[in-house]
This record gives structure tokens, sequence and C-alpha cells, in this order.
């Protein structure tokens, strides 16, 4: 498998499940801290990617993340979704996933991602 994407992002990633807010009108909106990462997330990336173009071809994602603490659930779908535009075109191209919990690193939350083509079935 050749790495097409690899970076480390600093921050603690949220829930996607837990990062949403009802507006009063009844919508459903990203959190304060969901938009906050995301922002975060797209500065970072943008300097990863610089001149690569997102693939199009299956991929496997490779995600180590550490919290700050030991309270938030291991998700990384925020991650997956914000992916998009950086190491390829769309998520649904994630054929396979591997996740760990690194532990927990109070001053330093961050996720180390590696995407990776997926080998020819």
């Amino acid at each position: 498998m050749s790495v097409v994407w690899a970076g480390t992002i600093h921050g603690e990633p949220c829930s996607k499940a837990n990062s949403r807010r009802k507006t009063r009108w009844g919508g459903v909106i990203k959190s304060e801290k969901a938009l906050s990462y995301s922002d975060s997330f797209h500065q970072q990336a943008s300097f990863i990617t610089r001149n690569l173009k997102p693939v199009t071809v299956d991929v496997v994602v490779t995600i180590r993340i550490w919290y700050s603490s030991r309270r938030p659930d291991l998700d990384e779908s925020l991650i997956l979704d914000l992916l998009q535009g950086h190491a390829y075109k769309n998520d649904r191209q994630v054929k396979e996933k591997r996740i760990y919990w690194m532990g927990v690193d109070k001053a330093e939350p961050r996720a180390e991602i590696e995407v990776s083509e997926k080998g020819g079935e």
C-alpha cells in the first residue's frame, strides 16, 4: 500500500454524534467545539496537503488519537468527513479503517493520520 497522505492534526477531535446542537428554529448545526475543530483541521490539513490532489481510488485510513482526558468516545467519523478534499474526494472511498485510542495527552491532544491506497482485489 502506498501512502497518499499523512500528517498530525493537533487538537482534540470531537465525536460526530455529540457535535451537533439544536437551534431554536428546530434545525441542527455543528457545535462550537466541532466548528472550531473543523476550522483548525482544515488549516492544518491544507498545510500538509500543499500541492497534492485528493485521490479518487479506494483507501485505507489509519488514525491514532490522543485525547486530553478519558472522557471522549473514540470516534473518527468527523475526521473522515474533514479529510474529504484533502486526502480523498469522498469518504465513501474509505474501505478499511484502523482506529486506535493511544491514550491521554493533556498537553497535546492530536490525531496522527495516514491514508494509503487500498490494494487491488
